[in-house]
């Protein structure tokens, strides 16, 4: 339990009678990165909203530190630093003077650290809000995030808008956040961000976790795509029993997990004119989860 820094216990929010989230139970570490997945309307940024008390939860409990969140405590909310999916700033201000307003509500000398994450993502604090592009309005969401040295790092979505260069700069921040000790909850539409930066990985769909696990024990899935082409195609797919990704007519294409020496003895009964074995992307991996 010490090394837990995040907990939420069967976290319920209902508008009126539509469902937010139906029952979010989840752990993050303290030091890791936590890869926060699901399709459009499954839940996710409902369950970062009320991690962090824009939005007030229906039932449930939220633990940070082994403590019960008390929102109206600022001590707590200089502990996390969030980004939003979308960033609305006071447009007639420049970017220097958005920063320089984040400063003063921190009694710790953050100058520093945020000069140095204006070098880095190549800010340019003399524009307008108004007047930049959404990449360089997300960069500076991500220093408003960071420069106070949060204990916890929220992310919904904080690659869009970014160039690719910019996306690289930008995980390298996180892994060296992370080998400070700073612990990062990740919501990304983009599977192969979270497989590349992620220790671990939450599914959430109709706002229920269905499914949590390590990137390595993933990544180690023995999921393959095995497409047969044969005139016995029916008497295989009954014999094999695996999910059909792809059919037609005389060639199918399955999600195979079988051991080669299992299929190749399910197969030996079989006249098989072609086979081809292919390593699954890990995008159509994780997919497979919400079958």
């Amino acid at each position: 339990m010490d090394n837990v820094l995040i907990e939420l216990k069967h976290l319920k929010k209902y508008y009126g009678k539509a469902r937010g989230i139906e029952d979010v139970s989840l752990k993050i570490n303290k030091g890791e990165i936590y890869g926060f997945i699901g399709p459009n309307g499954a839940g996710k940024s409902t369950t970062i909203r009320t991690i962090i008390g824009l939005i007030n939860k229906t039932s449930g409990r939220i633990l940070f530190d082994g403590k019960e969140v008390d929102l109206s405590d600022t001590n707590i909310k200089k502990r996390i630093g969030y980004l939003p999916s979308e960033i609305n700033l006071y447009p007639e201000m420049t970017v220097r003077e958005i920063l320089n307003y984040h400063e003063n509500f921190y009694k710790e000398d953050i100058h520093r650290r945020r000069k140095e994450l204006v070098k880095a993502l190549k800010i340019d604090e003399n524009k307008k809000i108004e007047d930049l592009s959404l990449g360089n309005l997300k960069k500076v969401g991500i220093v408003l995030a960071l420069m106070h040295n949060p204990e916890l790092l929220i992310f919904d979505e904080p690659t869009s808008g970014l160039d690719p260069i910019m996306q690289n700069v930008f995980h390298d921040l996180l892994l060296k956040e992370k080998s400070r000790g700073t612990t990062i909850l990740y919501s990304s539409h983009v599977l192969s961000e979270v497989a590349n930066i992620c220790d671990r990985v939450g599914f959430i769909k109709d706002g229920i976790i269905i499914k949590e696990d390590s990137m390595d024990n993933i990544k180690k899935d023995n999921y393959t795509y095995l497409k047969i082409r044969s005139s016995e195609i029916d008497k295989i797919k009954k014999e094999l029993k695996l999910r059909v990704v792809k059919d037609d007519k005389d060639e199918i294409t399955f999600m195979n997990n079988l051991k080669a020496n299992d299929l190749l003895s399910k197969l030996s009964k079989y006249k098989i004119d072609n086979l081809l074995i292919e390593e699954i992307p890990l995008e159509d991996l994780f997919i497979n989860y919400y079958k």
